[in-house]
C-alpha cells in the first residue's frame, strides 16, 4: 500500500515573538516493510532548513526564524510505501530463554531502562498485580495478552491527558490517549526484560463502521515495538488492540514520547500561543483530499513573569 500524508502544524503568537528556533521529527522512516518514497517540508515564514539523524536514527529537521513574527506554519508532505506483514504466531517466535540470549548478545539497554514517561510507579505495580503480569507462556503470547488487556481496561478519551501527563493520571482514571497506553505498556514490559520502544507515526483509518478504529482520525498516533526472539521488532497498538501491519506508518522511535515529539521549539518573547494540528492520511492513488480542520488545538500562556528576555516553550503534540 502506498500512502500520502499531510501533517500541518500552525503556531499563533499574540503579541508577536522576536525570534524562534524549532526542530521537527516528521519524516517517515525507511526500514523493514516501510519505505519513505518522498518527503517535503514547507516552513512559513521562509527559513533555511537543515537536518541530522538522532541517536535512534530518526531524521530531524531544524530551522530558525529571525525577527518578529506572529505565526509559524510547518507542513510536511510524505509518500510512503508499506508492505503487508503476516500476523506473528507463537509457533514462529522464541521463548524466554531465547529472549534472554538475544538481549545478552546485543546492546538493548536504552530500551530496557526506565525513561521519563515510562517508569515504575505504585499505581503501575497495582495494575501489574491486577493482571498477574509476570513471565509466563512465551514473550509473544504475553505481549498479545497485554495489548488486549490495556485496550479492554482503558477508555480512549481525547484530550483527557496532556503531552506531559505522567502515566499515573491515566492509571487512576482508566482513560487516556494513545501516548498514555504506549507508555503504560512499555513501563510494564521493561522490568520483565523485554526491550521495547515508543513509536510515533500515523494510522490509516478503515472505513468499515463495524471495525472502526478507536484512535483519533486526523492526528498523529503512537504505539509500541517490542523485541521478540526470532521475529525482531514487532509492533503492538494497545489503543486499537492491533498488531502492527500495513496501516501503521512509522515516523520516529525512541525510549518514550520525550525523545520523539513531532515539533519542539524555543522562542524569544512573552506571548499567548495557540497551536493547531491537522493530519490527513490517504491512499496515494486517491483524489487529493482537502486539508482537514485541525483535530488538535492547544493554547498556553507565557510560563514566566513579564520582563524575562527568554522563554523556553515546547510545542508538542501526539494525541
Amino acid at each position: 500500500m502506498i500512502y500520502s500524508v499531510r501533517h500541518t502544524t500552525t503556531f499563533l503568537y499574540e503579541p508577536a515573538v522576536r525570534g524562534s528556533v524549532m526542530e521537527v521529527r516528521l519524516q517517515p522512516r525507511s526500514e523493514a516493510n516501510q519505505r519513505c518514497l518522498s518527503f517535503h517540508l514547507d516552513v512559513s515564514p521562509a527559513a533555511s532548513i537543515n537536518q541530522y539523524r538522532d541517536f535512534a536514527g530518526n531524521t530531524v529537521h531544524h530551522f530558525d526564524i529571525a525577527g518578529s513574527h506572529k505565526e509559524v506554519k510547518v507542513t510536511a508532505r510524505s509518500t510512503i510505501e508499506v508492505q503487508p506483514v503476516s500476523t506473528p504466531r507463537p509457533s514462529e517466535a522464541g521463548d524466554w530463554a531465547d529472549l534472554d540470549a538475544l538481549v545478552a548478545a546485543d546492546d538493548y539497554w536504552e530500551m530496557l531502562l526506565p525513561s521519563d514517561f515510562a517508569r515504575p510507579t505504585a499505581a503501575l505495580e497495582q495494575l501489574a498485580a491486577e493482571l498477574k503480569y509476570e513471565r509466563r507462556a512465551s514473550p509473544l503470547e504475553l505481549l498479545m495478552e497485554l495489548n488486549a488487556a490495556i485496550y479492554q481496561l482503558f477508555a480512549y478519551v481525547p484530550n483527557s491527558t496532556k503531552v506531559d501527563s505522567p502515566i499515573d493520571e491515566a492509571l487512576r482514571t482508566r482513560q487516556g490517549v494513545c501516548q498514555d497506553f504506549a507508555h503504560i505498556m512499555i513501563a510494564l514490559l521493561r522490568p520483565l526484560g523485554v526491550p521495547c520502544r515508543y513509536v510515533s507515526g500515523y494510522l490509516f483509518h478503515r472505513d468499515q463502521a463495524e471495525e472502526k478504529d478507536r484512535s483519533l482520525e486526523g492526528a498523529s498516533h503512537a504505539w509500541v515495538e517490542a523485541l521478540v526472539p526470532r521475529l525482531g521488532w514487532v509492533a503492538f497498538d494497545p489503543t486499537n488492540n492491533l498488531v502492527g501491519g500495513d496501516r501503521h506508518i512509522r515516523v520516529a522511535v525512541g525510549r518514550d514520547y520525550a525523545d520523539v515529539p513531532p515539533t519542539r521549539g524555543v522562542y524569544k518573547g512573552e506571548a499567548l500561543s495557540k497551536m493547531t494540528v491537522a493530519v490527513t492520511v490517504s491512499p496515494a492513488d486517491a483524489p487529493v483530499p482537502e486539508e482537514s480542520a485541525p483535530s488538535i488545538i492547544v493554547q498556553s500562556r507565557p510560563p514566566l513573569a513579564r520582563g524575562n528576555p527568554r522563554i523556553d516553550h515546547e510545542q508538542q503534540q501526539q494525541q
